[in-house]
């Protein structure tokens, strides 16, 4: 999902009248220390800066004159700056796009898709300074820019399931996709960075040209191409977000353009997969109950009773039914020979605690597969290089840290069971599954397709 700028993008500012300001515009400026009838002189820089300011706002009148429908609005809002030139200069963020035009293939996209001969004449027009020349060239830059970011995000089915319909993405507006780059502090950076595209993204992308340059089997460009369809579908890091990779089991966080942190996961098993799934996070559970899924009380907890375990020595309590005003009932009550034989269903779920599988927290999204992130008790299973090895969920590292990005505040779950907080702000998870990495041969490996999915 292409994040798109809230606030109003940054405008040429007319100078405030200050002795300082007199000086950047050209005017001789008396020093309260000087004597009468000497004058000090504009220093180089400040008429640097004066004649750069010039130039830019001519560059925005020929904008203004020539910009029309959804761009002009987009640049009404900045003042109608320029995104693509800085001081009647065409900057290096255009040599960047075209650059990016130029291997679009590792896109999958079609290099002739852009007319790049025509952009680079606009741009070698606009060489001279002359404000019309320049700028057609910001304008025909923003339009091919436009064009590439909405063929790059255009989604391709990849098996991901939308717990939130709100989420599915879809191939964004071109308004859009300008006004969202107008956002960032930077405009080089973020054509630099392709801070529209996730960086699980770029990161594919670096290394699909590194494997190019030495030679790539059409197997391996096959599997490639489908990690990379797959990271088409996350948001960028302006979109904030929780990711969750579970072919290297590790989650990231993103807001305001970066990373605000990372961490290992333990995953689901090639038996009991976690999904490719995008859902809202929306609540955290304190202290929460572990309800123990089905097959679990048959295969392991009904074995146990039977050899002799109690529900107590196990932490764990029998209710009537699944409902919210389910009683408990006496283990003795249970007939456990049923139950371990799949004649009985039977509630059971651990009381929270030290020992709790899910730990000081959960946090929950609605969604028809049961998954959630949680806090675990078992560190162990965490330093392992392969973390697969849960029933789908996702068990985190450091739960207090993500608690206190989603939060807002530091996680203090005191010791009441299974309290419900709602989140400030409810944020997107995506769980996906990128197996390819870089390394290896021609900068190009693949990690264990564990769960088959990369055909």
């Amino acid at each position: 999902m292409l994040a798109v700028a809230a606030a109003a993008a940054p405008t040429l500012a007319a100078a405030p009248r200050t002795a300082k300001a007199k000086a950047v515009s050209g005017k001789a400026v008396k020093p309260k220390t000087a004597k009468a009838g000497v004058k000090k002189s504009v220093p180089a820089k400040a008429a640097r800066s004066a004649a750069d300011i010039a130039r830019d706002r001519a560059v925005a009148a020929a904008i203004r004159a020539a910009a029309g429908g959804w761009m002009a609005r987009v640049y009404a809002q900045r003042n109608y700056a320029p995104l693509w030139a800085s001081g009647g200069r065409i900057g290096p963020a255009a040599e960047t796009l075209i650059g990016y035009l130029g291997n679009a293939d590792l896109d999958n996209l079609k290099r002739s898709s852009y007319d790049v001969g025509k952009l680079r004449e606009r741009i070698d027009a606009a060489r001279g300074g002359d404000p019309a020349r320049v700028a057609a060239a910001e304008l025909a830059l923003s339009a091919t820019f436009v064009d590439y970011v909405r063929d790059q995000r255009k989604p391709r089915d990849v098996g991901m399931k939308w717990a939130d319909p709100a989420l599915k993405p879809k191939r964004p507006k071109p308004e859009a996709v300008l006004r969202a780059a107008t956002f960032p502090k930077s405009f080089p950076t973020y054509v630099k960075d392709m801070g529209w595209m996730s960086p699980r993204y770029v990161e594919l992308r670096q290394v699909s040209a590194q494997a190019r340059t030495i030679g790539i089997t059409p197997a391996a460009l096959t599997r490639l191409r489908r990690n990379l369809d797959r990271a088409r579908l996350l948001p960028g890091p302006w979109t904030r977000h929780v990711e969750v990779d579970a072919s290297s089991g590790r989650l990231w966080f993103y807001e305001a353009g970066a990373a605000k942190g990372t961490m290992r996961v333990v995953v689901g098993t090639r038996e009991t997969q976690t999904p490719m799934l995008a859902g809202t996070l929306q609540w955290a559970i304190l202290n929460p109950y572990w309800n123990v899924p089905d097959y679990l009380v048959r295969k392991n907890i009904a074995t146990k009773v039977l050899a002799g375990r109690t529900l107590a020595s196990l932490h764990m309590e029998a209710l009537s039914d699944w409902t919210a005003g389910a009683r408990p009932i006496p283990a003795s009550a249970i007939d456990w020979p049923a139950v371990a034989a799949g004649k009985r269903e039977l509630r059971l779920r651990e009381l929270p605690g030290p020992a709790n599988s899910m730990g000081k927290v959960k946090f929950l999204f609605p969604n028809d597969e049961g998954i959630y992130l949680h806090d675990t008790p078992n560190r162990a299973l965490l330093k392992k290089d392969d973390r697969h090895f849960s029933n789908g969920c996702i068990r985190l590292e450091d739960a207090p840290r993500l608690a206190r990005w989603l939060m807002g505040k530091p996680l203090n779950p005191g010791k009441k069971p299974e309290q419900a907080v709602p989140l400030t702000a409810p944020t997107p998870v995506y769980l996906t599954y990128l197996t390819a990495t870089g390394g290896g041969a021609g900068g190009l490996s693949f990690r264990d397709d564990v769960y088959g999915r990369d055909g």
